[in-house]
């Protein structure tokens, strides 16, 4: 059997509490022809509305706001998707595992691009973020399978309380004018952040791993 059918969620994240209970609020109100894979579409649909809005930004400003009400409804979708399915008891975790993870995959890969063909980051930076990013989500996936737990948050900070750090820079974006200037330094500064976070995890899951696969205590002969 797949370990991902048998991982445990782990959400540790400062919004998770709150977010849990409005999520399943939100899945009881949805109409019967909602399926958790409409809503994994309409998360894509929202990463396409982000990167549009970063790149229509070159343009006008105000194309920023377009960014965040993206933000919105890929929470929506992505965030939604699963709790539909385990409030209706319609679960699929192998299907699921795959289509979300795979999916997400390329929603970030959108968005971030989407940033770099701004006026406001530089596409290198963008892309280097996402290759981070990325890096972050594969070990979530490694340890799932490996480990049995799938963690969902780094640092109390899951993908809800990034996409409000994100919709927050957006609006101060719009406001601030002097801050487009400096958007490759906060660029900079998420990159080192993340960056460290991804190092420190690679250490502690490694002695981990080191503890639980010891060497082989072979006898002389």
């Amino acid at each position: 059997m797949d370990n991902s059918e048998q991982s445990v969620r782990i959400q540790t994240s400062f919004l998770n509490g709150i977010e849990k209970r409005f999520l399943i609020y939100l899945a009881g109100k949805q109409p019967r022809w909602m399926t958790s894979d409409i809503l994994t579409i309409i998360g894509f649909i929202g990463a396409v509305v982000i990167a549009a809005g970063y790149m229509l930004s070159n343009l006008d400003i105000n194309y920023i706001w377009l960014s965040s009400l993206g933000f919105v409804i890929n929470w929506y979708g992505d965030s939604l998707d699963g709790t539909l399915a385990r409030t209706r008891n319609q679960q699929r975790p192998v299907y699921g595992f795959y289509i979300d993870h795979t999916v997400d995959a390329i929603n970030e890969f959108i968005m971030f691009a989407g940033a770099g063909l701004s006026a406001f980051i530089d596409i290198r930076i963008a892309l280097l973020l996402l290759i981070v990013y990325l890096l972050l989500t594969l070990n979530v996936s490694v340890n799932a399978h490996l480990k049995g737990e799938f963690k969902l948050t780094y640092a109390k900070l899951g993908p809800t309380e990034f996409r409000i750090i994100a919709i927050i820079l957006n609006t101060l974006l719009i406001y601030i004018g002097v801050l487009r200037n400096c958007m490759n330094y906060i660029c900079l500064a998420i990159l080192f952040i993340l960056s460290t976070i991804y190092i420190v995890t690679i250490i502690k899951d490694s002695k981990y791993y080191a503890k639980k696969d010891p060497l082989p205590n072979h006898e002389d002969k």
